[in-house]
């Protein structure tokens, strides 16, 4: 059965690579972002494909916008089947002692608060409808610190204890909620950490085949589509030569 498929973050990386490969599974997407045109650029792609997309821009950092999205969805999109909480980013890889305020900021107002408000908008509708699924894209960063990473790889250790609090909230349900642990992941993710040097975000890469965002919408698909009875709860995905958050092995 087609899924109604919520998707934050959709433009790039792996919010992109989810859109697709959820597009491809025959499902219909609610994609957001806060880039319109992008978001119009990916809307025409899939919906060329014969996807039905319904296309929303937002920052999740907007409470009140997300909010008013949300509830003014059209009677036929209101019923979410799965949500993926994409939207996050890293910013700055400095000391704790020097980092910036703003950055940590946007951080935590993104990866967890945005998160939460997701959640907390559309969760209770898959309560009243005992069913759904949640997928939240967390990170091996939340495992264990890695030097300079401090407050990033923080927010990623909430995603993981938020994950794992609302499974158990839902326990008596028939929702399942997937925490997704990238690891090294070729997207814009380290020009938005870098803020936009691109030399220095080229550097994460070399020397190792990283992951790509379609990797990791592989696994969400999968999770998805799994039998009703079964929960992918946990998923460490890392690049072959990566052994954990801190040790990458360059050839």
């Amino acid at each position: 059965m087609n899924k109604t498929v919520l998707i934050t973050g959709a433009t790039s990386g792996i919010g992109l690579g989810c859109a697709r490969k959820f597009a491809a599974n025959g499902d219909r997407l609610i994609l957001t972002g806060r880039n319109a045109q992008r978001l119009e650029e990916v809307r025409k792609e899939l919906a060329a494909k014969g996807t039905d997309v319904l296309t929303l821009v937002f920052d999740v950092r907007d409470r009140a916008k997300a909010t008013e999205c949300i509830e003014t969805l059209p009677a036929e999109w209101k019923a979410i089947d799965v949500l993926v909480n994409n939207a996050g980013l890293a910013l700055g890889l400095e000391p704790e002692y020097e980092g910036s305020y703003d950055d940590w900021d946007t951080m935590v107002d993104t990866n967890i608060k945005g998160l939460l408000t997701m959640t907390r908008l559309v969760v209770p509708g898959m309560v009243k409808r005992d069913s759904g699924h949640i997928i939240n894209i967390g990170s091996v960063a939340g495992d264990a610190a890695y030097a300079n990473g401090n407050v990033y790889c923080a927010t990623k250790a909430a995603v993981k204890t938020i994950t794992d609090g609302l499974r158990l909230d839902v326990a008596g349900t028939a929702i399942r909620v997937t925490n997704l642990k990238p690891g090294l992941v070729e997207t814009n993710f380290s020009n938005t950490r870098f803020h936009g040097d691109t030399e220095r975000a080229a550097n994460v890469y070399k020397g190792i085949k990283p992951l790509t965002g379609d990797d990791i919408a592989d696994v969400a698909v999968y999770a998805a589509n799994a039998p009703a009875h079964v929960q992918v709860a946990e998923v460490l995905i890392l690049a072959t030569h990566q052994g954990s958050g801190s040790v990458i092995v360059r050839k």
